[in-house]
């Protein structure tokens, strides 16, 4: 940026001492450790508290009638829910809370879209923004290779709820597409990076799907992150994440987060008989529709308040703390992940003991192509070989089976054996009998979930250090 861009910018944002409010347009840099801030008026303080609180006191009768009725905010409460005055004042902490809307704004800004809604675990995130689109009878398409947990979701809560999901496993496949696609289809849902195989999903070819059918496309950008890839920069509509993984980084806080990305066509969806009523139909007599109210962010507004205010999946405030604080670091972290995890991979596809490395991003992976594309790869790297750097989420394949992988796995001392991903620390999971242990022979071998696949998060400890760990658990393979 300029020095004449900046003072721009700044002059904008009011007197040459007042603090910046309006962080749209500066650098992602900037943006993760700024965006959502806001001045606090009772101590000065520097960085936003955490605001331990159930509801908000209203100013008088006709405020609280105001607030319940959908008016637009007198009091300059609604500020904090990251919308213009507009927005109505908050009545309790189910729908949102202070603290969270911080970590709503900065990630909806880092993400590229116009507003967010924090909740409770990337699971909550998941369900909401889908309930948002479809209720009972209604059906959803998903891509094949996603989180197994997700799977699950899908085919027991979400069969419960009367919602059916379909899976396409060839996504240039027209056809398949046609034969999958219902007229109750609500969505199309997708993850950016899948896990555990790291097998990229070229986005922009899902999105051409979606737009042919007017169905909104909801990815799962947990494993990417937008330090990595901007989901809407490919053509989504709707980017969900469990914020429990790389955007808090710690593994201290369970989280999970909606964002809008504003340009979705619902009227257009409507007219061609693809309805969504929580945002385009009045709530109430003598209320108009949230598309109406709230405009390129309707889909969120609705979110909150019919389904996250109604089902309460809310975020503690404590949490949201933890998570815009990780915020503030998160291009740093994921430079780092990357490349560690580029070294690693590269080491590991050398071994012996090594069937095979899931990473896109290494040379001869049938996906390279794409994650140059995607991911970042300058051109003159990648036609010397460089890596591209699809994250730090990825499968390796050890020889022996199942026996392999129970010596590999109890050979390692500095991956942690546990659930999760995006820590600073390295972790280390079994898919096949853990994620994936109650999916059917045939679907765990269509996805690639063998019995010597191990999944490897990758964390923030020394590159020589893991790979003298991984070296040592490999000794252990017959």
């Amino acid at each position: 940026m300029s020095a004449a861009e900046h003072a721009d910018r700044t002059t904008r944002q009011g007197a040459a001492n007042d603090p910046i409010v309006d962080w749209e347009g500066f650098d992602f840099e900037t943006r993760e450790v700024h965006a959502g801030e806001y001045p606090d008026a009772n101590n000065g303080l520097r960085v936003p508290p955490i605001a331990l609180s159930a509801g908000y006191v209203f100013e008088d009768f006709d405020d609280q009638v105001e607030r319940f009725s959908g008016v637009p905010d007198r009091s300059g409460a609604g500020a904090f829910f990251g919308d213009d005055e507009a927005t109505p004042g908050p009545i309790y902490s189910r729908q949102g809370n202070p603290t969270n809307a911080v970590a709503e704004e900065r990630l909806a800004s880092l993400e590229g879209g116009v507003s967010a809604v924090a909740v409770s675990s990337g699971q909550a995130a998941i369900s909401s923004a889908l309930f948002a689109l479809a209720k009972g009878g209604d059906h959803i398409v998903s891509t094949a290779s996603i989180y197994g947990g997700t799977r699950i979701l899908f085919g027991r809560s979400f069969a419960r709820f009367g919602i059916e999901v379909d899976y396409v496993w060839d996504i240039d496949d027209d056809a398949e597409w046609e034969r999958a696609i219902r007229p109750s289809t609500k969505a199309i849902y997708t993850e950016s990076i899948p896990n555990p195989r790291n097998d990229i999903v070229d986005m922009r070819r899902v999105a051409e799907v979606a737009a042919r059918y007017n169905l909104p496309l909801v990815v799962d950008n947990t494993v990417g992150t937008p330090a990595l890839i901007r989901p809407f920069e490919h053509g989504a509509d709707i980017v969900v994440h469990s914020t429990t993984k790389f955007l808090t980084g710690h593994g201290a806080a369970v989280g999970g987060a909606i964002v809008d990305g504003g340009t979705f066509d619902w009227e257009a969806a409507e007219r061609a008989g693809r309805s969504f009523p929580l945002i385009t139909a009045a709530p109430r007599p003598g209320l108009r529709s949230m598309l109406d109210r709230f405009g390129p962010g309707a889909y969120a507004r609705a979110t909150r308040e019919a389904v996250v205010n109604d089902i309460g999946p809310s975020l503690s405030p404590f949490n949201g703390f933890l998570l815009h604080q990780g915020m503030e670091t998160l291009s740093l972290r994921m430079e780092r992940h990357v490349e560690t995890s580029v070294e690693i991979a590269s080491w590991l596809a050398e071994q012996p003991e090594v069937e095979c490395v899931d990473y896109a991003g290494l040379p001869g992976h049938p996906l390279y192509g794409l994650a140059v594309r995607d991911y970042g790869a300058p051109a003159e790297d990648a036609a010397e070989g460089a890596a591209a750097g699809t994250g730090s989420v990825f499968g390796v394949t050890v020889r022996g089976g199942r026996e392999g992988a129970r010596a590999f796995f109890d050979g390692l001392r500095i991956f942690s054996r546990m659930t999760g991903i995006g820590d600073t620390r390295s972790m280390v999971l079994h898919p096949c009998t853990s994620t994936h242990a109650t999916f059917p022979v045939e679907i765990k071998e269509r996805l690639g979930i063998g019995e010597g696949l191990l999944r490897l998060s990758i964390g923030l400890e020394s590159a020589e250090d893991l790979i003298a760990d991984l070296r040592a658990a490999l000794d252990r393979v017959d």
